[in-house]
């Protein structure tokens, strides 16, 4: 990737208030945050003809700019100095990227400013279709929308069809943690991986592996109540890779596992039966049940990352899914206190056969308009 040039352009202040447009209010507020306009030029260099600058490339300095940025939620851009300057004003406007100025400001140059959304930036506009720098590894199209019916011991729901699960041991999320030093990924549970299929370590693969050595922990086995034989756990996670409302994935840092999570459909699980009737479940609605099993992989701003993290991949992975719901124990303080920095609010105590737990719940629009993703230990 070369890198762009970004200067500021400090002749004018300016916000995004475009609700206020020809009314009295309009430049009449006081209580909206201003920002400086940018100005991003293709690199100097002399053995190049043409000063063009890639998207895919001008998506990594808009990545830059909101992490640079990251308390704005708008970023204005005055102008791109690049021969293909056009077609990068096309790209942002058509993917949602950038939207354009709509105040009449008096400046020269106030008719081609472009406000950059960190809402739309993070919900991986101009990524699909365009280069594969973004979060997701292998993103999906939008699968449509038709019937279908799940009728089991503990559910009887209508709810859309779901796709088909990934691929096993499938990257499904990549992102670099800065905090940390270290890379997040989220991948689809392989039962038997490359050791099962070869023979190798008796035929288990690293993630059953992990899975079963987790659940025999106290402290995981105080929590979820799994604690078990290899082959009550193999027997768990079959029954999982055979429901299509739930997706099991492990969660690692630079390679190395250290947590699961189960990704479930909310319509067809039988934790939605609980819910109040004030609380009513999207067609696309998910939620989570997770557990850290590595204890070196406990505290220091890490549970804040990998759960921000997760609800970043669920509302990426489907543009329709609204809102990420969790039921942690009632008593888990510290993850109901992790979880509400993480943009979810807690909404009521409900009482399952075998637990009590807050209802947590994380709508997509408060999730990207705030400010949780570029160094998420330290963004409340």
């Amino acid at each position: 990737m070369e890198s762009s040039t970004i200067a500021t352009r400090r002749l004018v202040a300016i916000h995004n208030h475009t609700n206020a447009i020809g009314t009295r209010y309009q430049g009449a507020t006081t209580h909206l945050p201003k920002y400086s306009a940018l100005e991003l030029s293709a690199p100097d260099d002399a053995t190049k003809a043409s000063r063009d600058i890639a998207i895919a490339d001008l998506w990594a300095a808009i990545y830059a700019l909101f992490t640079l940025y990251h308390s704005q939620e708008y970023v204005p851009l005055a102008s791109i100095a690049a021969t293909n300057e056009d077609e990068l004003r096309r790209y942002l406007m058509i993917t949602g990227l950038g939207r354009p100025c709509q105040r009449e400001m008096g400046e020269v140059f106030a008719e081609n400013i472009i406000f950059l959304s960190r809402a739309t930036f993070w919900q991986g506009a101009g990524t699909t279709g365009y280069h594969n720098r973004g979060w997701l590894l292998s993103p999906a199209p939008v699968y449509p929308s038709t019937p279908s019916f799940t009728r089991s011991e503990m559910v009887i729901a209508s709810h859309p069809l779901r796709p088909p699960k990934p691929l096993a041991g499938e990257i499904l999320y990549r992102r670099y943690c800065a905090a940390v030093g270290q890379t997040l990924e989220i991948v689809a549970f392989d039962l038997y991986g490359p050791e099962g299929r070869n023979g190798v370590n008796n035929g288990i693969s690293q993630h059953m592996a992990a899975f079963h050595k987790w659940h025999n922990d106290e402290r995981v086995n105080s929590a979820w109540g799994e604690r078990g034989s290899l082959e009550t756990h193999r027997e768990y996670i079959e029954g999982l890779l055979a429901d299509s409302g739930v997706v099991p994935c492990m969660m690692s840092w630079d390679g190395e596992l250290m947590g699961y999570v189960e990704i479930v459909w909310v319509k067809e699980n039988h934790s939605g039966q609980y819910y109040p009737n004030d609380v009513i479940v999207g067609d696309w609605e998910r939620g989570v049940h997770v557990l850290v099993g590595e204890d070196k992989f406990l505290g220091g701003g890490r549970s804040a990352i990998w759960l921000r993290s997760l609800v970043h991949y669920i509302f990426l992975a489907d543009a329709r899914t609204e809102r990420v719901i969790g039921e942690p124990k009632e008593t888990n303080v510290a993850m109901i206190k992790t979880a509400v920095n993480a943009s979810f609010h807690v909404h009521t105590t409900i009482d399952f056969p075998y637990k009590r737990s807050v209802l947590l719940l994380n709508p997509r629009e408060r999730f990207f308009k705030s400010d949780k993703l570029p160094f998420s230990e330290t963004n409340a």
